[in-house]
């Protein structure tokens, strides 16, 4: 028998609270999906989901009995959230599809646990943990929780014609817990449906592509992504830019200590071509923080090999320091692949090692005058106020911005009483 019934997380007083109300008189709850997988495969258990026999106003009465906060996350679909010393656990009742269209179900609520399981997506996703812990298994799961397989319950192109969106899923799960190749019928689905992920909304298609790449490593199920067409489908601009930068990225993040950051990662798969970048970003709906970061980092030039400390200085004061961080660590992952064995590329990647360094810890110093300091020296307001600025900044970079507001202001004087 296989039980998750020792698991810290499983005895949590908490969560034996919400099963022990829901498992009361005649009804039925089980630990569901994610937490069950987890617990199986070694992994951190974070959300903790649960399937139950009640219907959601069943719940939401016994939860009010009970003193529990019941909180409508879903109810149309069956969910409802309790939430308990400060936790939340998802409960949701047992359904079946009566109808789907690849974007939304209609639902029946049932008491079938073979039925709910079988409308799931992924065996490894569909496993359940009754009230002592025991795990049930009614889709073959657990031999793919050993394998580290990732498949689609029953026929894989019905899965995907139920939700298109489980292609994404399809792979990003396999990032995250699959093993030598993705599973064959899996794959070809993937494949024949991936024209219908343009029906899906551009932020459900890169909430899950940024998940993907969050994962670990996340180079493989890249590669069968690209191999079936899926990522063309989603990211065309890495059509002919490729994804081969990724695996030594990722070795550079474990090796140096590097959080991940899945929108790096996507800066290694697409050219720093600020139009193409604008577009892929209205295009999938980024937020503007990230947007802006790739718009800076197709703007921030890469600094020339010889390029010294005073003059990366300079060249850091003109632009984004996110910018050139993601450029330094780009430059450094692909300069370490290439430094096995080759002393000019482990000069190279020295030399980036101390860039990247000196960029995380670089404050941008403020330079001292504004157009009001111009205006008041006698220069109307103007054209002329912004050059004669502009020229007193370039004299105090090339400086190495040491002059401070009295020899600014003096110089900006003498520039005042010449006529300039």
């Amino acid at each position: 028998m296989t039980s998750v019934a020792g698991e810290t997380w499983f005895q949590d007083a908490a969560l034996q609270r919400v099963l022990t109300l829901l498992n009361a008189e005649g009804g039925e709850a089980r630990v569901a999906g994610g937490a069950v997988r987890n617990a199986l495969m070694g992994l951190a258990v974070a959300d903790v989901d649960i399937a139950t026999t009640l219907r959601p106003e069943v719940v939401v009465e016994r939860a009010k009995e009970a003193g529990i906060k019941a909180v409508p996350t879903g109810f149309e679909h069956g969910t409802v959230t309790l939430v308990v010393d400060g936790r939340g656990f998802e409960v949701t009742t047992l359904r079946r599809d009566i109808e789907t269209n690849g974007r939304h179900a209609v639902v029946e609520f049932g008491t079938d646990w073979k039925a709910d399981a079988e409308r799931r997506d992924l065996t490894i996703n569909a496993l359940y943990a009754d009230a002592s812990g025991e795990v049930i298994d009614l889709v073959e799961g657990l031999k793919d929780i050993e394998s580290r397989t990732v498949r689609f319950i029953g026929d894989a192109s019905q899965r995907i014609a139920e939700d298109h969106l489980r292609i994404l899923r399809f792979f990003r799960f396999f990032a995250y817990y699959g093993s030598g190749r993705p599973d064959a019928d899996g794959l070809r689905a993937c494949a024949r449906a991936k024209e219908q992920l343009s029906s899906l909304s551009a932020e459900r298609v890169w909430t899950e592509t940024k998940k993907l790449l969050g994962a670990p490593d996340p180079s493989r199920a890249l590669l069968w992504m690209r191999q079936a067409g899926v990522l063309t489908a989603i990211l065309p601009e890495t059509e002919k830019w490729g994804i081969d930068g990724i695996h030594g990225l990722v070795a550079a993040e474990q090796s140096l200590g590097w959080k991940v950051e899945p929108l790096l990662r996507l800066s290694a798969m697409v050219p720093p071509d600020g139009q193409r970048l604008e577009a892929l970003a209205k295009r999938l709906r980024l937020s503007n923080a990230d947007a802006l970061k790739l718009e800076r980092w197709a703007s921030t030039p890469m600094p020339p090999d010889e390029v010294t400390d005073v003059g990366f200085t300079r060249l850091l004061y003109r632009h984004a320091k996110d910018g050139m961080i993601f450029r330094l660590k780009l430059a450094l992952a692909s300069a370490r692949t290439a430094a096995e064995g080759d002393p000019m590329a482990m000069r190279k990647s020295a030399r980036l090692s101390q860039l990247l360094s000196m960029t995380e810890k670089y404050v941008k110093p403020s330079f001292p005058l504004s157009g009001s300091d111009v205006m008041a020296a006698g220069v109307p307001a103007g054209k002329r106020v912004g050059e004669i600025l502009k020229e007193l900044e370039e004299f105090w970079i090339g400086r190495n911005f040491i002059p401070e507001r009295p020899e600014l202001t003096a110089r900006l004087a003498d520039m005042v009483n010449e006529g300039k």
